[in-house]
């Protein structure tokens, strides 16, 4: 069968983080709320099913709310029945996506040890960060992280950063870019915020707009080209820059289909993405059915072909074989057959207008096996 990933959420979406943007505060009351822990039977059985499909990379995604607070305990212990009922020759790989709050000295050498590659969340300089990521108690969590990340680059803990843009930092490309060059940050993730207000049905007010995302994206690229692509990895760049190379992307918010993860939450239910964590996309539970089974299943793939439900707009659009539509998420006001066009159709448009050129000078150097040169482009 095809290899799929798993992306876990062993608490849930408990956690000790606030942030306003935060979509999880309005999930389905049926799929959990409040504290939310995955208990060792359901490690287990998830761990010894998946690792004895034998996949030559066997791919945990470990996220939330926020899953270190599980404790180191589970990790290890997770890390002990990848071995146990791993094959020979078998690749484990294991990413941990966290707040970073927790993250102390002895979080950082396990996580070294056992070669985690962590995924930390944060929105930019402090006054940027703290804007929106606060804990429970209102204060901001900006320092708690800064410290974590030295921590990491002590044990040498491989990681990279996750930045939700939002209404605040999106209007600050050059102070993020700064920002994470000084702090010696060669992996980003930018995110856009897009949200709606529950009560009204209108977009929420700290989410982005297609304009502003254009813009940030625009700019970011300019940046990051003049910077040296082969310096700095963004992941939306690097995704592009495989799709100009070889014909495939490597996230799933510009691929043809969505079917590269399942999620298994805390009680052993799998769904089909982390965004449609809802009773209607419930593929079953471990417990009940045979985790290749879930992700192959007759509702896994309908939704995975949904992405392929593109507007007519879509289908005209000069960009359609690089962009597809964009992720389902975004295609809001949402509608059954996710048919819309992407709220952020027009952010896509104006970038890949911008940078397309540019992105096929740096593949065609690849391509050839030469050194990326960036010149001045006009």
């Amino acid at each position: 069968m095809q290899p799929f990933t798993l992306l876990i959420k062993p608490s849930g979406s408990d956690c000790n983080v606030d942030c306003k943007y935060c979509f999880y505060k309005h999930r389905a009351p049926e799929v959990g709320q409040g504290r939310q822990r995955m208990s060792d039977e359901v490690l287990e059985k998830l761990v010894k099913d998946y690792m004895q499909l034998c996949f030559p990379l066997a791919g945990f995604a470990w996220q939330g709310g926020e899953p270190t607070l599980m404790g180191l305990d589970f990790y290890k212990k997770a890390v002990e029945l990848q071995k146990k009922y791993g094959s020979p020759g078998q690749e484990v790989g294991n990413s941990l996506q966290t707040n970073a709050i927790l993250l102390n000295d002895e979080w950082c050498r396990f996580l070294h040890d056992s070669k985690f590659l962590v995924g930390i969340s944060i929105d930019g300089p402090k006054e940027l960060h703290d804007y929106y990521r606060l804990d429970h108690s209102g204060s901001g969590t900006f320092d708690k992280v800064m410290r974590a990340i030295q921590t990491c680059k002590k044990y040498k803990v491989e990681f990279n950063t996750l930045t939700l843009l939002n209404n605040k930092n999106v209007e600050h490309p050059d102070e993020l870019f700064d920002f994470f060059i000084e702090n010696g940050v060669r992996f980003l993730q930018f995110i856009p915020c897009v949200e709606t207000d529950p009560t009204t049905g209108d977009i929420a007010d700290f989410s982005i707009t297609p304009q502003q995302y254009g813009e940030f994206q625009c700019r970011i690229f300019d940046r990051w080209y003049d910077h040296g692509p082969q310096n700095l990895s963004i992941r939306d760049f690097d995704s592009i820059l495989s799709y100009c190379v070889h014909g495939k992307h490597t996230i799933c918010t510009f691929d043809k289909q969505c079917s590269q993860y399942i999620v298994i939450e805390h009680t052993g239910d799998a769904f089909t993405c982390d965004f449609f964590v809802e009773p209607k996309w419930r593929l079953g539970n471990i417990f009940e059915t045979p985790i290749e089974k879930l992700a192959a299943g007759s509702k896994k793939r309908t939704f995975g072909r949904a992405k392929q439900n593109l507007c007519n707009k879509c289908l005209v659009c000069r960009h359609l074989a690089v962009c597809r539509g964009g992720c389902m998420k975004d295609r809001i006001p949402p509608d059954d057959r996710f048919s819309r066009e992407s709220y952020f159709c027009e952010s896509y448009k104006r970038f890949f207008d911008y940078a397309m050129p540019r992105f096929m000078q740096i593949a065609a150097a690849i391509s050839a096996g030469s050194p990326v040169k960036t010149q001045p482009f006009v």
